[in-house]
């Protein structure tokens, strides 16, 4: 599936628990509705990142696994 992203957070080669770090800084800064693509080399975000989106409201749009990358598109909730 296509999205049209509004920005990207490459996390590649980054350990738990930098990439949710990176990403609660990147979401802070997108806009309302926005949606942020994650790429990210590290298993454990399958388990965190989700638990992130459903901790702070986000929408976890998709999630995709492509050869030891995990990719996610994440829509930052309405303020």
């Amino acid at each position: 599936m296509t999205h049209s992203v509004d920005a990207i957070l490459d996390a590649t080669g980054l350990n738990c628990p930098e990439p949710v770090m990176m990403l609660h800084n990147k979401v802070r800064d997108l806009a309302p509705g926005g949606l942020l693509k994650v790429i990210a080399t590290d298993p454990s975000t399958r388990r965190d990142i989700p638990k992130f989106c459903v901790f702070l409201g986000h929408e976890l749009v998709e999630q995709q696994e492509e050869a030891g990358t995990y990719l996610y598109w994440i829509r930052k909730k309405a303020d």
